[in-house]
């Protein structure tokens, strides 16, 4: 189905889904597969969220540490929150039923972080039609699906993806001065996310550096592994990889070392999870654009307590990057999952 027709798909699932939702029930108590973190005693006062989180597939570290910010600021701020994920990283419509199943819930906040630009279309329409609140994070809802679905976003935290692409190209050049050949690594096809990276990792490079191959790996490190493998076979002379996440990174990382050409090719990737900065630290991956998912999570729950307290939410807030070499690796690994540097959170403001 192209995109088109999914979004005309998700109009007519709307239609259908507001006239179950006049007699969505409204009460009762969370419930579910997933987490929940209680309140502290006495919770549950005038003013105070309650929070449904969707994420993806708790199989990455990536958003093992989303989950883990998530619930740090909800226990912080001494309201409950669910959250509930995806089975796998690919697990669209598995998540998309995990939404639906708590839109008719008792939550007045929602912190979603889809698959695919579209797979929440379905259970957000139904949540904007009851106007809940909506918080975005990491990977961003299709705009056009949203608006001819009528979902209302109260908010978008994540990261700049092009900037963290163009971090990989500008640190790339500075290891290949000689400039050379290098392959892209991607994520799933098509997806907007890996194509922002990919599209930054361009625009970031110096002239000397050409891109000769660019292939999907679907997220995965024994995709990415096997892609490598033949991507190193078909271009001999290859000097680097720029891969999109740190899970297929370190998949690359081993198909360089199984061809005995580690420090030979260099390869950069993006996320910053604890695997990649140990790797970094040991030399076997020359770098990561560290992405924080602990703070994009604890920002997502801050993003509720403030429109419960009747704040205005600003409409898109950056997530902090770093560019993580050997130099600095030490000290990424020491705060992980937090940042180690500073970083504006607007929210924090709000909630004061």
């Amino acid at each position: 189905m192209n995109s088109k027709n999914r979004r005309a798909a998700a109009v007519g699932a709307v239609v259908a889904l507001q006239a179950l939702v006049l007699g969505a029930c409204a009460s009762g108590e969370p419930a579910g597969s997933g987490t929940r973190v209680e309140a502290a005693a006495g919770s549950g006062p005038a003013g105070q969220p309650r929070i449904a989180a969707v994420i993806k597939g708790l199989d990455n570290p990536f958003f093992q540490a989303m989950k883990q910010g998530i619930d740090d600021q909800a226990r912080a701020g001494g309201v409950p929150v669910t959250v509930q994920a995806a089975n796998s990283i690919t697990d669209t419509t598995g998540q998309a039923d995990k939404l639906n199943g708590l839109a008719g819930q008792d939550f007045s906040c929602y912190v979603v972080n889809p698959i695919s630009g579209t797979n929440l279309i379905q259970g957000l329409a139904r949540l904007s039609a009851l106007n809940k609140t909506v918080v975005n994070i990491d990977s961003p809802v299709d705009p056009a699906a949203a608006k001819s679905a009528n979902v209302k976003l109260a908010t978008y935290i994540g990261t700049d993806n092009v900037e963290a692409g163009k971090m990989a190209g500008r640190r790339m050049t500075e290891l290949l001065p000689s400039g050379g050949d290098v392959a892209v690594i991607g994520g799933i096809a098509g997806d907007v996310t890996s194509g922002a990276r990919v599209e930054g990792f361009q625009q970031g490079i110096g002239p000397n550096l050409k891109v000769v191959q660019t292939v999907a790996a679907n997220w995965e490190r024994q995709t990415a592994l096997t892609a490598a493998t033949d991507v190193m076979r078909a271009n001999p002379d290859l000097v680097g990889f720029f891969v999109a996440n740190d899970d297929m990174g370190l998949g690359v990382a081993r198909a360089i070392a199984n061809s005995g050409k580690t420090g030979k090719v260099k390869v950069i990737s993006v996320d910053g999870n604890k695997d990649a900065l140990e790797a970094v630290k040991a030399g076997t991956l020359d770098g990561t654009v560290s992405q924080y998912p602990y703070a994009i999570g604890h920002m997502g729950v801050e993003a509720c307590q403030a429109a419960a307290a009747g704040k205005t939410l600003p409409p898109n807030v950056k997530a902090p990057v770093e560019m993580i070499t050997k130099d600095n690796a030490d000290q990424a690994l020491a705060s992980t999952p937090k940042p180690f540097g500073t970083y504006d959170d607007p929210f924090k403001a709000l909630i004061q």
